[in-house]
Order: structure tokens, then sequence, then C-alpha cells
């Protein structure tokens, strides 16, 4: 393992361009030129989140593989809720100067992995150096093939409200890592992977864009009790029914185990990474038997207000700044 850190930023650099491909169809000039030359489609889609050091994930319990993998997941989950495709990044890191060179090595192998099989290019980026490690990307993506691209605050009185992917299923992993580090998965397994790998439901939301009457869909990233007001129009509120059968197992047990309730619980939970969407009831049943991972857990109503199995939410859930 190289417990020294890079010498030069040629060394970093050197690094990159032997994880990153730097030839690919939407780049006309690739890396190495004061800018990449893109060859972008008509209409496009874009975003840019931050992955910080003690803020987003710790080194403790967090590979170099694993926040690499991460701070590019978030992004493309962010592509997945607009029913979009992935055409390329940037990329943006900074940390302390006394960084081993492993630690970065390893960072670039987990984001590289998942670049590589989404099929996206690094088009350039910054290096700079700070008191703690920093991951900045800018994810842009293209419509699949149907054109359409979803919004928020689309849908209508009566229409179900459904989730593609778990609830409350990472926010079990960053509980027990945070309680027990990193032997905890052992016990917690797929809660772990949920906190440390999320997948990106980037095939689901392209699928769910060729149905007209999907109205809308979002990445539930601060918990869901944050994320659905941001996602009903005004006027607007949501029942929602969620059985405990319906959660995954492992939520249960550490909901049962910490004297919580397993619904509230999934709805406060962070960094899901789920699609929330609503549809009519009729195509609902037709999409639900035809995607896994599909699960319906209420519907919009006239008025303000959310209810969870018949009871007010109260809690909002996670917010940075509160």
């Amino acid at each position: 393992m190289k417990t020294s850190p890079f010498q030069s930023e040629d060394h970093f650099l050197e690094a990159i361009s032997a994880r990153f491909p730097n030839a690919h169809p939407h780049m006309t000039v690739g890396r190495g030129d004061d800018c990449a030359v893109l060859a972008c489609p008509e209409t496009m889609v874009m975003t840019c989140d931050m992955f910080v050091e003690n803020v987003h994930f710790r080194r403790a319990y967090f590979s170099p593989q694993d926040a690499g993998h991460k701070a590019l997941a978030v992004n493309l989950s962010d592509i997945a809720a607009m029913g979009a495709k992935p055409v390329g990044f940037c990329l943006g890191l900074a940390g302390p100067p006394d960084t081993p060179a492993a630690c970065w090595e390893g960072v670039l192998d987990g984001m590289a992995e998942l670049a590589n099989r989404t099929g996206i290019p690094l088009v350039g980026g910054d290096l700079n150096a700070c008191s703690s490690m920093v991951i900045s990307i800018t994810v842009w993506g293209e419509p699949g093939e149907s054109g359409r691209l979803f919004q928020r605050r689309m849908c209508h009185p009566g229409d179900v409200l459904f989730v593609v992917g778990e609830l409350g299923l990472a926010a079990v992993g960053l509980s027990r890592l945070e309680s027990e580090g990193p032997a905890c998965v052992k016990n917690w397994p797929e809660a772990v992977a949920a906190h440390l790998r999320p997948e990106a439901k980037l095939a689901q939301g392209l699928e769910l864009s060729g149905f007209r009457g999907v109205r809308g869909l979002m990445d539930v990233s601060d918990g869901l009790a944050r994320d659905l007001p941001r996602f009903l129009p005004e006027g607007l509120g949501a029942e929602l029914s969620i059985p405990e059968d319906m959660l995954h197992a492992e939520v249960i047990r550490h909901a049962h185990a910490t004297g919580r309730d397993p619904a509230e619980l999934a709805v406060i939970g962070g960094e899901d990474y789920a699609l929330l969407g609503a549809c009519h009831r009729t195509l609902f049943l037709e999409l639900y038997g035809r995607m896994p991972d599909m699960w319906p857990i209420g519907q919009a109503v006239q008025g303000q207000g959310i209810t969870i199995n018949g009871r007010p939410l109260l809690s909002r859930g996670f917010d940075h700044f509160g």
C-alpha cells in the first residue's frame, strides 16, 4: 500500500488518466486542454453534489472505494429521478496534502468502476488542497427514448404514491456503523451496503419515463418525510399507508431493537436514493407487475398535511442547515 502522498499534481493526474478513458463519442476534445469540447444533445439535465468528509462520510468506516462510488452514485440518482440517462461528468477533488496516494487511488477506483459500468466519461475537473476530503461531482444527461423528463409537483388528488427501492435501510446502516463501526456488517449486511454503496435506479427511471400516466418522479435523499412535501403540488397532502411487512427485515429488526415505530423510522431516515413517484391508480396496477422493487406507499389527497398509518407525520427528518 502506498502510504506516501502524491508528490505532485502531475502524479495525481496520471492516476486519473490510468482509470478513466479519455476518448468517448460525447467528447470531441477530451481532458488535457483548458476545456473539454462536448457533443451535446439538444436537451440536457444537469446536477451537482458535494461529498464532504465528516458530513457525508467518515473514513473510519467508508473505504476509499466506497467514498468514490457513493459520490458518483448520489449524482446519478438525480439523473434517474428525471427519467434521463447520464452522458458525462466533471470531478473536483480536494483534501489534506498528506493524504496517502493509495487512499486517493481507492477513491478513483470506486468511482471509475461505476462510471465505466454506466458508460459515462470523465471530461475534466479540478484538484485542490484543504483540511478535509471533499469530492464534488457534476453529472449531466439526456432524455431517454421517450423524450420525456419528469418534474415534481405534477400529481393529482387520488394518485397512487409509490416508491422504487427501500426506505429506511440506509439510515439503519448509518446508525449501526456510527455505533458499532465496520464490524456491524456481519449482522446488518444489507443496511451497511445501502449506506456505503447505493445504486441509482437509472433503468427504472428510464422505464417509467415511457408511461405518460406517471405524473412525476423524484430522488429520495433527505428522507421521505422531508422530500414528499417537495414533491406534492401546492394544496395537496398525502395519506401514507406503510405496513410493517412492506419494509426490509433489517429496518424492522433495528426499529424493534431501538424502540421505534418501523414505518416512522422508514420515512424519516435519509439517503435512501429510492425513487418517489405518482401515477393514476389503474396504471399503478400495470407497473406493479413489471417492476419488482416498486411498492405503494399511499395516495395524494386534497388539503395540507401528511398522515402515516392514520397518524399525523410530525417529524420532517434531516436538514443540513436545520
